[in-house]
């Protein structure tokens, strides 16, 4: 009988310690499939008779699952998420030189962001002519060469030939030459008047006059200067001109208007939206087809950083514009030339003409540009001369 009875105890025992081991395992497979969270709370354990007293040294069920869940969770590998870079890597950059840089100098030439000799080397000039891409062509303005702006400047242009990398220009067939007459000549004439090439009559023939505006222009914008008018040198003159109207070939130009505080405007000045700068009477007026709708006050570049004089357009605005080379603020920013701009000036409102800008046109009237800002738009002209 005694034997009996230890049989059967040790053989219950033995069933309790198989049945326990059993659920841990499972446990254990569910915690590894990672799901254990989601299990129910184990079954609490058993109230056992005296008989099951061998077995009290097994661990129950639910002090194992959390440990096997937390060893679970403290293993499970993280996802890293990539750095974001901080800097868009540059492609070309100042300091930058070879035929790579050549190519990138013409192609912005072509668009008319660079002027002057092709030179292989990253520059000052060459930054300020990407900077003025960067920003009309809404990418981030930058003032190196990233591929975005790469491939965004090679959509827009051709392939320069190595004649023109190196400044070997051959011109091309004379479509209009000494001699010439007829009402393309007009056309001619009014343009180059317009770019300040023509001071004469408007008269149709291709004379001495025209030959010298011709050439100056040429010469100015790196053309072979020969006097004569090839498809290069027209295009170039049609892409910084707008059609002339009849009565600009016909010589009937509007009278001139007056503005408020006695600014005399440029016959320039007086069709469409201009932005008209006087450097002689240090004044900016805001003329839309003749009629001067603001006048400011403003100053301009040194000797060594002088403003530059023609015709250009707007090619974009920055609010809150800060100059990448000088660190300094130049808010309601509206870029007419490469990296010279018609802005607000701080230090112009603080020290008046004693000091002078890097080559924009600096207004000290806040409230005025903040206005101005607001209704010029990008591709209004802009006229800078020196009477």
């Amino acid at each position: 009988m005694r034997t009996a009875l230890f049989w059967l105890r040790s053989t219950l025992g033995r069933l309790l310690l198989m049945r326990r081991l059993a659920l841990t395992c499972v446990l254990a497979l569910l915690a590894t499939s990672g799901c254990a969270r989601e299990l129910p709370s184990a079954a609490p354990a058993t109230t056992h008779s005296p008989i099951a007293t061998d077995s009290a040294s097994i661990a129950p069920p639910e002090q194992v699952s959390p440990s096997l869940e937390a060893t679970e969770v403290a293993t499970e590998p993280e996802t890293s998420a990539t750095p974001t870079p901080t800097q868009v890597p540059a492609v070309y950059k100042e300091g930058d030189s070879g035929d790579e840089i050549r190519d990138l100098q013409h192609r912005l030439l072509q668009l008319q962001w660079y002027e002057g000799e092709i030179t292989g080397t990253y520059d000052e000039k060459t930054k300020l002519a990407v900077e003025g891409f960067q920003g009309k062509r809404n990418l981030p303005v930058l003032g190196y060469v990233d591929q975005g702006t790469l491939d965004s400047l090679h959509s827009m242009t051709r392939q320069p030939t190595d004649d023109e990398k190196n400044n070997v220009i051959k011109p091309g067939p004379a479509i209009y030459a000494s001699g010439s007459s007829g009402d393309e000549i007009k056309d001619l004439q009014a343009r180059l008047k317009q770019v300040g090439w023509y001071d004469a009559k408007i008269d149709g023939s291709y004379g001495e006059v025209t030959v010298t505006g011709v050439r100056g222009f040429q010469k100015k914008r790196n053309l072979p200067v020969t006097g004569e008018v090839d498809q290069r040198t027209l295009d170039r003159l049609h892409s910084m001109t707008r059609k002339p109207t009849e009565d600009e070939k016909n010589n009937v130009v509007p009278s001139k208007k007056a503005a408020p505080k006695g600014m005399t405007l440029d016959d320039r000045c007086l069709t469409g939206r201009v932005l008209c700068v006087s450097k002689a009477q240090r004044k900016l007026a805001w003329v839309i087809d003749g009629q001067v709708h603001m006048v400011l006050d403003v100053r301009f570049g040194s000797s060594k950083t002088p403003t530059r004089n023609g015709v250009f357009s707007v090619g974009w605005k920055s609010r809150n514009h800060v100059s990448k080379e000088y660190g300094s603020e130049m808010p309601y920013a509206m870029f007419f030339s490469g990296g010279q701009a018609v802005h607000y000036s701080s230090d112009f409102a603080a020290r008046g003409y004693q000091g002078a800008s890097h080559g924009c046109v600096n207004v000290r009237d806040k409230a005025a540009i903040a206005s101005l800002f607001d209704q010029v738009k990008v591709g209004d002209t802009v006229v800078v001369y020196a009477g």
